[in-house]
């Protein structure tokens, strides 16, 4: 579980709060763990079918909210000889959450309403990127 990267306890928080806050689910996560997942397999019904989601989500939204996970660190794009696809995989950062989650038993991510409030605050009111 130890990871070579040291994450800050802000960067963890934030991504965990992210995560847990966001409509999908850990099988998502752990297939992320072994093998890129395309946009197709999560979004509308096939993502509840894999497991992946909470409800049905169009593929704009699953979008989104998957690129705001790529934002906080927890995902990156896959990238294959053409260039970017329409696949995710896990980051350092994402396997850390999942290993401890993992070693706790954690089997669902249940966010309260203070992580709400905050990931909100994170996601809506974060400095444009030309600002940072």
């Amino acid at each position: 579980m130890a990871s070579a990267i040291p994450f800050t306890a802000q960067s963890l928080l934030r991504a965990e709060r992210a995560i847990r806050c966001s409509p999908f689910r850990l099988k998502l996560l752990q297939d992320l763990r072994w093998h890129s997942v395309a946009l197709g397999a999560i979004a509308d019904n096939d993502g509840i079918r894999q497991g992946y989601t909470r409800r049905p989500l169009a593929e704009l939204t699953a979008e989104n909210e998957l690129l705001w996970l790529m934002a906080v660190g927890l995902l990156r794009r896959e990238v294959d000889g053409q260039g970017l696809t329409d696949s995710f995989r896990l980051t350092p950062l994402g396997r850390h959450l999942l290993d401890r989650w993992d070693s706790e038993r954690v089997t669902d991510l249940k966010p309260r309403f203070r992580d709400h409030l905050y990931n909100s605050l994170s996601r809506w009111l974060r400095l444009p990127d030309w600002l940072q």
